[in-house]
């Protein structure tokens, strides 16, 4: 997918940042004007963010590595959870709890025990829990599911946090600067820039811009994970080759 067009980007909205009174003047670079007291975005910069967003994310995804898309915002929810599953990437679209990456070894024992449970609950040879036992454990998993269902396959820390709005989800910026992992961010005019690694300037709270935003970061992370593909084909062509060479 080719980079959004500025035309596309205005008629998502991504150019409509916060009134004035709430703006952080660390964005002041990437405001291009004020309207009626509403800070206008530069599209420009946003353009420019996206494409060394998009061009980063690519290399991580064509390494192999995890990128952790992050947005539990009402709004963002369900557009973030389908651009990191149509990516196979692991999201957290719900609740951020605390330690999700710097006590990663315990939120790796809850996902542990959603997984004993589901087995339990669908072990036919499993006789022994009684109709109560059988709704509380059902409860229980889907709590945990809610919570833990997008990392259910993240066996290890990421190497990259896609987040939308990261004054909201500053626990998951903060975690993410202690464990020196590369931070990309939709950063609204109420947020600091400097606070993630690559900020791209837009509307956070807009499901178009939202969904602008995270489609075109999903396209860069599909071309790694594809480009990665046909290296490894052919890589493997190569071997095969040398082997029927020598033989």
């Amino acid at each position: 997918m080719s980079l959004p067009t500025y035309k596309n980007l205005l008629d998502a909205g991504v150019h409509f940042g916060h009134q004035k009174r709430k703006w952080n003047p660390r964005m002041a670079p990437y405001i291009f004007m004020e309207r009626k007291g509403i800070h206008v975005i530069d599209l420009n910069r946003t353009l420019e963010g996206l494409e060394r967003a998009g061009k980063a994310l690519e290399q991580i995804a064509k390494s192999g590595k995890k990128i952790l898309f992050v947005a539990t915002k009402k709004q963002s929810r369900q557009i973030v959870k389908e651009a990191a599953m149509s990516v196979g990437m692991p999201y957290v679209t719900e609740r951020w709890l605390g330690g999700m990456m710097t006590n990663f070894s315990t939120i790796r024992r809850s996902v542990k025990k959603k997984q004993k449970i589901e087995n339990m609950l669908t072990d036919a040879n499993v006789t022994s829990i009684t109709k109560k036992e059988r709704l509380t454990l059902s409860r229980e998993r889907d709590k945990l599911e809610k919570v833990l269902g997008g990392i259910e396959n993240m066996t290890r820390l990421p190497a990259a946090v896609f987040i939308i709005d990261i004054a909201h989800e500053h626990l998951a910026v903060a975690e993410s600067h202690k464990l020196n992992i590369k931070t990309f961010g939709l950063v609204d005019t109420n947020s600091d820039p400097n606070n993630v690694d690559f900020a791209i300037p837009g509307n956070d709270d807009a499901s178009k811009s939202i969904q602008i935003i995270a489609s075109y970061i999903a396209s860069c992370i599909k071309d790694g994970l594809s480009e990665r593909k046909s290296n490894k084909e052919a890589a493997a062509t190569a071997a095969e080759s040398k082997a029927e060479a020598k033989a």
